[in-house]
């Protein structure tokens, strides 16, 4: 991903702090995980939160803010269920994260791998399903 992109991406995302648009994020972050059949170390690892929270998300407990970091990777991780959700029909819809990939992005990786990476990571994810799917 090239710098430009990214700070473009990042730098329109803002924090949130309204507790009704978290708790629709974190339950489609949750429900995200589940259709993935993410564990709960899988799940933290990918949003970069302690298990802890992973675990406040999932119970409908937690009361925290989603700084930017959580905002944008909230966004890029619902943003690829979708695009997988319009590439995909069958088991690969939801199985796909967790499927070792052989091509060059992954390196047999699973894109789960490869996403936990960080926010650059997803980023590429989520343009390499767009590109799958004719929109880029």
């Amino acid at each position: 991903m090239n710098a430009a992109l990214h700070n473009e991406l990042t730098g329109a995302i803002q924090p949130i702090s309204n507790r009704d648009q978290i708790a629709v994020i974190v339950k489609a972050l949750v429900r995200t995980a589940d259709h993935w059949n993410l564990t709960n170390d899988e799940a933290a690892a990918l949003l970069d939160v302690p298990v802890a929270t992973w675990n406040r998300m999932k119970k409908g407990t937690f009361q925290g803010n989603l700084d930017r970091d959580k905002a944008t990777r909230a966004s890029l991780i619902i943003g690829i269920f979708k695009g997988l959700r319009l590439l995909f029909n069958g088991p690969l819809t939801h199985g796909w994260v967790k499927q070792p990939n052989t091509g060059p992005l992954f390196n047999g990786l699973t894109p789960l791998d490869y996403m936990t990476r960080g926010i650059p990571a997803l980023v590429f994810v989520r343009q390499h399903i767009d590109a799958l799917r004719g929109g880029l």
